[in-house]
Formats: C-alpha cells, sequence, structure tokens
C-alpha cells in the first residue's frame, strides 16, 4: 500500500517510517481494496509525557478512513491507530457483505 508520511516539526528516521509502513501494510489482509493513505506525526510542546500524536487517513473505494491517537512513543500510537483502522475495516466489510 502507498503511503504518504508527513513528519511535523521533526524529521522520522527510516525506522519509524519502515514501523508504520509494516503495520498499515497489514490492513490489506483484511480489506485488499486500500487505495493509498496518508500517515501524520506530530510532536506536541507540552508537558505530559505522552505528546506523540498520529493521524492515519486511508482511502477506501466511496468512503475514506481515519483514525488519531496520541501516546508515549510513535509506535504505541501507531499500533492504536492501526487496530482503530482495522475495526473500521472490517466493520465496513461486514456491511458490504449484509447489503449483497
Amino acid at each position: 500500500m502507498k503511503l504518504q508520511m508527513h513528519s511535523i516539526h521533526f524529521d522520522a528516521d527510516q525506522k519509524l517510517v519502515n514501523f508504520i509502513q509494516k503495520k498499515a501494510d497489514k490492513l490489506e489482509t483484511f480489506y485488499d481494496r486500500i487505495v493509498d493513505g496518508e500517515v501524520i506525526l506530530k510532536v506536541e510542546n507540552d508537558d505530559s509525557r505522552e505528546n506523540k500524536i498520529i493521524e492515519i487517513k486511508l482511502n477506501i473505494p466511496g468512503a475514506q478512513l481515519f483514525a488519531k491517537k496520541q501516546s508515549k512513543s510513535f509506535e504505541a500510537g501507531t499500533d492504536d491507530a492501526i487496530e482503530s483502522l482495522r475495526r473500521q475495516l472490517k466493520k465496513r466489510k461486514e456491511k458490504m457483505a449484509a447489503q449483497f
């Protein structure tokens, strides 16, 4: 799956980009018609430890899925966001199957 990565106010290292890509590719096992996606990584300038924000937007035929998570690390946020998107894809797939 083709993902566009954007890191705001910092440069994401290749290891993080590969981690996100690998996790996102697993979504294709649940729904194989994902067109592409966009990932936005941000670091908030606040005093809390959970200052890493990850937003993932997936384009699928006829819709757009979105997940935004805030956590201590981008890896943990990625896991949460991917899990949220997996549930959305599963729900959408079940809804499509019910129509036919």
